[in-house]
């Protein structure tokens, strides 16, 4: 077997350097942030969760049950005790029994724990589509008899499972984050683009329509353009037009940001050889410059959900927004808007909580992400 030797000359030549593209240099940076690599898992955890919306919900979240009106919180437990003492795996909820409240003569459920209703995973179920296009008939849990009663996290003034609402209304409230984003990253890499490019008047008139829609409130200005919606607009159309009027406000700051980028790099060296060159001025936009801050996009992008969710679930909350029977984290806090009603049946803020744990994860994403694109950054 023949070694292979180096010459002197080979030997003495310094190694080459390792080069890596800019992705790969952002996504070593990006690991070092703790903070944020903990903020992305969360964040797919509940973009898996919506995806697999219809797997993962134990029960259609329009089923009602008047007679579990505000049924408390089951819970899952997972052993049981034995005649003997001994424990034994078991996955169960444990069921219901009605009191009398004397004080507000009203009826009241309390968890009997003398009652056990086996959970079955992987249960067989009603056919259905997975995220409309895949045909299963099996969900992640469910009880034998459909009509034990199955309330992992409550139900709420219809008897309606929490837990499946809240799985379909991320769904929903996620990705009108991510459509909203994807229309103003469109309108702020094409407006905000050609008028840095270009300059002149366009820059000039680009700038003044930023000021005045960044100078109007915020809040007073969704809640005009959504109520001027038909009130006969289905459940479609109302998605759709609410993820529009988002986006058509939210596309300011992104078309700042890629302006005052364009405005830096239209005088660099590789632009002006594209132009000697005779590359067109779309090529040079689309092929040179914009991939040359694709990272300082993508974080801006991520920067830019957690206000499309708010808006969206502020819009809703306020009946201006989607509508029943749509189902997002906003139409689901409509419920908890009593306070009366929360005092009697404090799940109900579940979607609250879910609100404030994505939007936190986002932003500390979006941090890490920015931090990591930072040229200039340690």
């Amino acid at each position: 077997m023949a070694v292979e030797t180096l010459t002197p000359a080979e030997a003495m030549a310094p190694a080459k350097p390792q080069r890596e593209s800019q992705m790969r240099l952002m996504w070593r940076r990006f690991r070092q942030h703790q903070l944020a690599v903990i903020s992305l898992w969360i964040v797919v955890a509940f973009y898996l969760v919506a995806a697999f919306a219809e797997f993962l919900a134990p029960s259609d979240p329009g089923a009602y049950s008047a007679r579990y009106t505000y049924a408390p919180p089951q819970g899952i437990n997972f052993f049981v005790q034995g005649e003997d003492g001994g424990w034994s795996f078991q996955p169960h909820v444990n069921g219901y029994r009605s009191e009398v409240d004397q004080a507000a003569m009203r009826r009241t459920f309390v968890i009997d724990p003398e009652e056990i209703i086996p959970v079955q995973f992987f249960a067989p179920a009603e056919p259905y589509r997975l995220a409309g296009i895949i045909p299963m008939s099996v969900k992640l849990m469910g009880v034998e008899n459909a009509r034990d009663p199955f309330y992992v996290l409550g139900a709420d003034r219809l008897g309606r499972d929490l837990l499946s609402r809240l799985i379909h209304g991320t769904r929903i409230s996620l990705s009108i984050g991510l459509a909203g984003v994807g229309l103003s990253l469109f309108f702020g890499i094409v407006i905000g683009g050609f008028a840095g490019y270009y300059g002149g008047w366009f820059d000039s008139a680009v700038m003044r329509v930023i000021e005045f829609i960044r100078s109007l409130p915020t809040i007073p200005l969704w809640l005009g353009l959504a109520a001027a919606m038909p009130k006969d607009w289905n459940a479609v159309q109302t998605y759709f037009a609410i993820t529009i009027i988002l986006s058509l406000i939210g596309w300011t700051e992104l078309a700042r940001v890629v302006r005052g980028r364009f405005l830096s790099l239209r005088t660099e060296d590789f632009v002006t050889a594209a132009q000697l060159d005779g590359a067109s001025d779309w090529r040079i936009i689309t092929r040179h410059m914009v991939p040359s801050f694709t990272s300082h996009i993508i974080a801006a992008a991520t920067l830019a959900i957690p206000g499309m969710i708010l808006a969206e679930t502020a819009l809703s909350f306020l009946g201006l927004g989607l509508q029943a029977p749509i189902v997002s984290w906003g139409t689901l806090l409509q419920d908890a808007q009593n306070i009366r009603t929360l005092a009697t049946a404090p799940w109900l803020l579940a979607p609250g909580v879910c609100v404030v744990v994505v939007i936190l994860a986002l932003n500390f994403f979006g941090d890490g992400l920015r931090d990591a694109a930072d040229p200039h950054g340690r």
